[in-house]
């Protein structure tokens, strides 16, 4: 099989990168509704559901809430842990996304669902969060803005799944941002987009904000550098 240019290009700047991940498949419809079924298994259908967004949950929920507040969970902290091989990556190329992992804290939104009639938007955001069973479902403790304390649904990276990143060099992200490209789009948009969105709900987050500053920069390019800096408006859609 011919190496393209920009693959064999890309292997040069940085050999490390594309990561050997092994095979993967979608998760079927069934696995996906026993999932769903089993985080839902304690709730009596007649209480609102919250669910916690950390990532581009924050700016594009993708379903009919209620209400949103700004909100932090401890215990976990968020970082581009996972490879993306659909959505801002392919095979040959995997993105990054983010994910929750051990240790820390995180800010982010919490959206509160109603009961009635929230199953069909779940069912949808399982099929969008869970294709591949890299994140674990779990209820977090949640503290809104306002004080009140709720249990929200987050996704929790696994650390068990191929798709697990674990912590990564400078040079492997750079390299990830000046070339992935999913179904969704870019990692270097999705990641822009969340950088904006975190510091125009009032909540910055300070490293994620640096991650991409430094790396957009030592790219070389303009375009990367202006879109990284706090207060300008992001590429992604």
């Amino acid at each position: 099989m011919s190496t393209s240019p920009s693959e064999a290009d890309i292997s040069t700047r940085c050999p490390d990168y594309p990561p050997v991940l092994g095979e993967s498949r979608l998760l079927t419809d069934e696995e996906l509704r026993v999932s769903l079924e089993y985080t839902l298994r304690d709730w009596d259908r007649k209480r609102d559901l919250w669910l916690f967004g950390y990532g581009s949950l924050i700016w594009n929920p993708g379903l009919p809430t209620v209400e949103a507040m700004r909100s932090k969970v401890h215990g976990y902290h968020r970082g581009l842990y996972l490879w993306s091989r659909v959505n801002r990556g392919t095979p040959e190329q995997p993105g990054l996304v983010l994910a929750l992992d051990r240790g820390g804290s995180c800010t982010g939104m919490a959206f509160r669902l109603a009961a009635e009639g929230s199953m069909p938007h779940l069912e949808a955001l399982w099929r969008r969060e869970m294709p591949m069973g890299s994140y674990r479902p779990a209820w977090l403790p949640c503290v809104l803005a306002d004080g009140r304390r709720v249990d929200a649904l987050a996704f929790v990276m696994r650390r068990e799944a191929s798709s697990y990143t674990g912590k990564l060099r400078d040079d492997i992200i750079r390299t990830v941002l000046g070339c992935a490209c999913g179904r969704y789009g870019t990692t270097f948009e999705y990641v822009n987009r969340t950088v904006h969105a975190l510091r125009e709900c009032g909540m910055p987050d300070r490293a994620l904000e640096a991650l991409l500053a430094r790396c957009s920069k030592a790219e070389g390019s303009e375009e990367a550098q202006e879109a990284a800096l706090p207060g300008r408006e992001g590429s992604g859609r």
